[in-house]
């Protein structure tokens, strides 16, 4: 839930877009009963491709706690976490999460919905949901706990939810949530950077032509960062199009070399993990407050392979020891992972609509090309986000 505070100022800014008065407390209204199922693609079981089946008997989502909304999917995209969520990674961590308690009778997440990102209009809208209104369009990043948006239509908590971007189309906006989130929370909320403090500073980010990387070279550079954006040569038109100060194209040579003939970094955003991480901390300049965040971690592989207990257990050695090893060797280790939130999407919509952050879509798909989109996607170099347009004709 979100503070009074910060309900109140959502309130008011969403009045402001419709040009009338802060709207009052709604009451609680039940989903229409005479609509009961709904399209949606599903997957039963876990595995390749060929799990995914499309449906016209999902169960309509229903609002169940009184700071919900259920929107009306216009556009969804696909990120890197539905392609691994579909081969049952991360079952282990997510289905303690759907049902902590061991509540529900039946004991299978299935039939699931992946999907992330949505853009479209709220339908429905709970008790405590004074600062959305059927009819308002908005966007966001579904939690991969909850069904996801490759449906009709979808429920999310009113805080994970924000105002769709005024300049965007709902595929335009469909893009951006979910990487947009997992990118503020590396750069903002693990590694401390924002508007204040941010100028000046010499950041590298590896893989940066995937949606993440795209999106922050976008967010540093309108905060007044040098980035250094590492990609291959084919995407270096756009890495400077999106404003990239330096690109290095890691299959010209050695990519570690390449990158120490160029000044120490103060922050560094690894968006691919493996090997990178033995050398790329030598990278930071030391005892200055440089740090180092991934988003490549074993958290929910060691939960999956270990179970829930002993895998938070090796994942806080692992972490907590990378952490010490480090910072005494004068530079921050952080691990960084995506973060639902309709405030961070809000700031976000503000950045998109002043011209400073823009989409960058690969592809858009027909809602009957999911399992098109989803081979698109695994094929991999994708140069921005793969886009679903839900309600189009196609």
């Amino acid at each position: 839930m979100l503070s009074r505070g910060a309900a109140s100022g959502r309130a008011l800014r969403g009045a402001a877009r419709a040009g009338g008065q802060p709207p009052p407390v709604r009451g609680l209204r039940a989903s229409p009963r005479a609509r009961c199922a709904m399209p949606s693609w599903v997957i039963d079981r876990y595995g390749r491709n060929d799990v995914l089946r499309f449906t016209r008997e999902m169960v309509f989502p229903t609002i169940h706690f009184p700071n919900e909304v259920i929107i009306k999917v216009h556009a969804a995209s696909l990120n890197p976490i539905d392609l691994s969520m579909r081969s049952g990674y991360g079952a282990t961590a997510l289905n303690m999460k759907r049902d902590p308690l061991k509540l529900k009778s039946m004991e299978t997440e299935f039939p699931l919905t992946l999907g992330r990102d949505v853009s479209g209009v709220v339908m429905e809208c709970g008790l405590s949901v004074s600062y959305f209104k059927p009819g308002d369009e908005v966007w966001a990043a579904i939690p991969p706990w909850k069904q996801g948006t490759l449906s009709e239509f979808v429920v999310a908590s009113g805080n994970e939810v924000s105002f769709k971007p005024k300049c965007l189309s709902h595929t335009e906006a469909a893009s951006l949530p979910y990487v947009g989130l997992t990118a503020w929370s590396a750069v903002n909320q693990v590694g401390g950077l924002n508007q204040s403090n941010c100028s000046g500073k010499r950041v590298l980010i590896l893989g940066a032509s995937g949606g993440v990387g795209t999106f922050a070279v976008q967010l540093l550079k309108a905060w007044g960062a040098h980035v250094t954006a590492v990609c291959s040569h084919d995407a270096s038109t756009l890495m400077k199009k999106l404003g990239a100060d330096d690109v290095i194209d890691y299959r010209s040579g050695n990519l570690e070399e390449q990158l120490k003939t160029l000044p120490l970094f103060d922050f560094i955003l690894d968006n691919v993990g493996g090997s990178t991480e033995k050398w790329a901390l030598d990278l930071l300049k030391k005892w200055s407050g440089a740090t180092y965040v991934t988003l490549v971690t074993p958290f929910l592989i060691n939960m999956d392979k270990l179970g829930v207990a002993d895998g938070m257990l090796q994942t806080g050695v692992t972490v907590g020891s990378k952490t010490v090893k480090h910072l005494f060797k004068g530079v921050h280790y952080r691990w960084a992972f995506f973060t639902p939130s309709g405030p961070s999407l809000d700031e976000i919509a503000e950045l998109v609509d002043s011209g400073k952050i823009q989409p960058v879509i690969d592809q858009v798909f027909s809602f009957s090309e999911v399992p098109k989109a989803f081979l698109k996607l695994e094929g991999g170099h994708a140069r921005g986000k793969t886009v679903i347009d839900v309600i189009g004709k196609k």
